[in-house]
This record gives C-alpha cells, structure tokens and sequence, in this order.
C-alpha cells in the first residue's frame, strides 16, 4: 500500500502552543494534602494497603494492584495519611481514596526498590515490572501499559510504534519530554522492543515539532533500528489507529487493535517513564502537565506530584477572577470539570483554563445534513445519523453504525454548524449502550 503519511478527513483547529512548547519542564511545589483515587486507571482500582495515622515514604506502595487489569499506587510524597475516605473524582462520582499531609521539613527523596535488569529479564520480567511501576498511558487513556504490551497468542509485533504526535490543541508536555528526556525515552524503547519482539521502532512526530524530531534523530542509538518520521499536522494525527496508517500505511479493522496489523503504539511520556523507573525498581510518583490557556497567568509545562488537588495547582499558577471553564486534557478530548478538588491523576496530561470572555454558549440547531461531520471524521463514520439516532434515544440501533468504533477526537463537534454536540451524545450513548449489553450477558447467564 502506498503510504502517504497521512490519514484520510480529519481537521486543523489552532494549535495555540506558543505559549508553552518552549518552556522548559520545572517541578511543582508540594500541596499541603495529597488526594489519591484508587481508581486513576482503567481496570478494577487499586487495593489500599495503608492505615490512617501511618506514615509513609515517598515511592511507597500505597495500593496493590488488584488482579491483571490493575495496577498500585505510590506515595507521590513522604507523609501521614490522614484518612481513608471517599474522593471526588472527574466523572462526578465519589471513590475510595487515601488523604496524605506531606512531611514539611521532608527532603522526599525516593525510595529505590530492585532494578529490572534490561540485559537479564525476561519479557514477563519486564511486563511484571511495568505493572509494578503502577505505570499506565499517560496520554490520558489511563490504560494499563503491562496489558497493552501482552502480545495475544498468534499474534506478532514488527513494529513498535512511539507516539510523539501530541495533537490536542494547547499541550505540549510530550513535546518538552522529547526535548528533555530523551536518555529515559530510548531506554524505554529497549525495554519495550524486548518485550514486544519488535524488529524495528518508529518515533512519530508532528511536523510542528521539528525541534524535537531533530533533537531526537541526533541521539538515535546506533545499535537499535530505531528512526523518527515526521508527519503534516493533523488532527486527529495522534489517535493509533491514524497514526499507523500515516506511518505505515495499515489500516486496523473496525473493532480490532493494533496489534491485528503487527503493531504495538505506546505513548512517549509513558516511553520515558519506562525506561525512568524500571532501571531504579520505583513506582510512578509524578508526571509532566501542560497548565495553560487564556486565564492562566503562570503558564507552563510543570512536574506535579500525583494527588495534587486541581484547586491548589490553579492557586499556584494564578487564574483570572472571573474564569468560566478549565478542562483536564486539552479542549477536544478532554473533559470540563465541574468540582475543583478533584486532584491531578496519572492520566492528566493538561489543565487548560478559559475566562468568560473566550467561552461562547451558542444554541444548539437542527441538524442541516450539510455532511460537514461526514467530511471530518476520522474513521469514516456518519456523525449526522448517529447524532439523530442519539437525540432520539435509539441506542440499540447505533452499534450497527459502528458507535464503538467512535474514538471521541471530537471533529464532528468542532466543524458542525449547528453546533450540536455530538461527541457528548456519542460518549452518553457508548456508556449506555454498555451498560445493556452487560444487563443481557447478566441476563442469559441467570
């Protein structure tokens, strides 16, 4: 197949990176509580292990991990826990959660715990060691790496697949990664070729990001098959399933994963905390967050320690009085908060904060069946029947149009006239589309 390093529809919103790609990343002070779900990840939470009024270690196991598709948790810092107890999270719903006081004269160094020996362990070694690090996709999936990595029975990676595209308008934490963390990402790439098999690597990176794909190509190791392609800005550029079609031309069937066409895509910051903490034995503690958009006054790309509360960061990097919405994530993807003590979780890779003045509430109009939806979309589906299939309320109708192929980038929403939110009807109608398949296993197996 012809590949064209590009993928077919898709958008170019403004980028509106210029404020923070060429900050460099700086540490963010400790809050004085640490609030922590053990629910940060897809999969069954994390099992708590601590007790109120116990002190704890920074790099501390906190939360073991509670079966195969889980993973622990970690002291972001040295500290009492305080308490147990319920915590808000995005979604609205309140979790099991562990409340931590820092030590105020802690120098919170962290813990080293036993190495994973690249030269000696095994894949399983490996994959048992990432799950360990409480590691999970850091572009905000929060999907547990160690699962993503576990190569099916029959199946076969020829290429593994590093995702430095970062195409959500405003963030630009992968791109500081890739300036000042490259070290930790290529050795993360040796840990993830011998565990996938790979017989060759493939860094992707937007093309607005020269910098970085320079900086990168000039430490490519010479004794790994490892090279950087440069790709045209495009939204949405960073999803897998277009990424690999960019890059090699592949296209992954409706409903399947990469690894159908011999491929494994991991996330370039999740990259780099591999090969980051493996070496040390350590768990994830921390993570790089771009803070940004109009009512930031302090913006930048910052290490935060996990559990910071949303309300303390936005203390910190001063916003404007009368600010109207801040999204965790960027402002296609991610979500709107409604409740500011929810706290910084591993997926969180933005906060983005926009005043009155740049949020416009226009009204929702009928659908004119322009087909503006059907030219963005990214997978070729029909936004406009599946938006009026959702308005009203044929769920059961809309897997037979692929909803579930739907990765919410949020094209369809952002070039619609009417200005119908369909990437919001089309999340609603996922979750209860799920929530009946499961009623009728439950059903059939009564």
């Amino acid at each position: 197949m012809l590949i064209k390093h590009t993928f077919r529809h898709g958008i170019h919103p403004p980028e509106y990176k210029e404020d923070t790609h060429g900050l460099p990343i700086r540490q963010f002070p400790f809050s004085p509580v640490i609030i922590l779900p053990v629910n940060m990840h897809i999969g069954a939470p994390s099992e708590i292990l601590v007790h109120e009024g116990q002190e704890v270690s920074r790099g501390q196991l906190l939360a073991r991990a509670n079966g195969y598709m889980s993973v622990p948790l970690h002291a972001p810092v040295s500290g009492t826990v305080r308490k147990l107890a319920n915590v808000p999270t995005i979604s609205g719903k309140m979790v099991p959660g562990i409340y931590l006081q820092p030590f105020p004269s802690s120098t919170q160094e962290v813990m080293e715990g036993t190495s994973v020996d690249l030269e000696t362990a095994s894949a399983e070694t490996i994959l048992q060691g990432i799950q360990d690090a409480g590691i999970v996709g850091l572009g905000g999936a929060a999907f547990p790496t160690h699962v993503k990595l576990k190569i099916p029975e029959g199946k076969t990676c020829d290429t593994l697949i590093i995702n430095g595209i970062e195409c959500e308008p405003y963030l630009t934490t992968d791109h500081r990664v890739m300036l000042e963390q490259a070290e930790d990402i290529f050795t993360g790439i040796r840990y993830l070729l011998k565990v996938t098999k790979a017989r060759r690597c493939i860094i992707g990176i937007e093309a607005n990001k020269q910098d970085a794909a320079d900086h990168l190509t000039a430490k490519l190791p010479t004794d790994m098959q490892v090279e950087v392609q440069v790709v045209p800005v495009k939204y949405p550029q960073g999803a897998e399933k277009m990424l690999i079609t960019s890059l090699l031309g592949r296209e992954v069937p409706s409903g399947g994963l990469p690894i159908e066409v011999g491929t494994v895509v991991v996330n370039v910051a999740t990259t780099a905390e591999i090969g980051r903490l493996l070496p040390h034995g350590r768990g994830i503690q921390e993570r790089v967050v771009t803070i940004t958009g109009p009512a930031v006054q302090k913006k930048g790309n910052y290490l935060i320690p996990i559990g910071t509360p949303l309300r303390y960061v936005l203390e910190q990097v001063g916003v404007d009085d009368q600010i109207s919405e801040v999204y965790m994530g960027g402002p296609m993807m991610g979500v709107a908060v409604s409740n500011l003590d929810i706290s910084i979780v591993k997926g969180t890779s933005g906060i983005v904060v926009f005043s009155q003045k740049e949020v416009k509430k226009p009204d929702v109009l009928p659908c004119i069946k322009c087909g503006a939806c059907v030219d963005a979309c990214p997978i070729l589906l029909n936004p406009s029947k599946l938006g009026i299939l959702a308005k009203f309320e044929a769920y059961d109708d809309m897997p037979a149009h692929h909803l579930m192929d739907c990765f919410e980038c949020g094209s369809c929403s952002y070039v619609c006239p009417s200005n119908i939110p369909l990437v919001q009807y089309f999340r609603l109608s996922k979750s209860i589309v799920r929530k009946r398949q499961q009623a009728r296993k439950e059903a059939a197996h009564a």
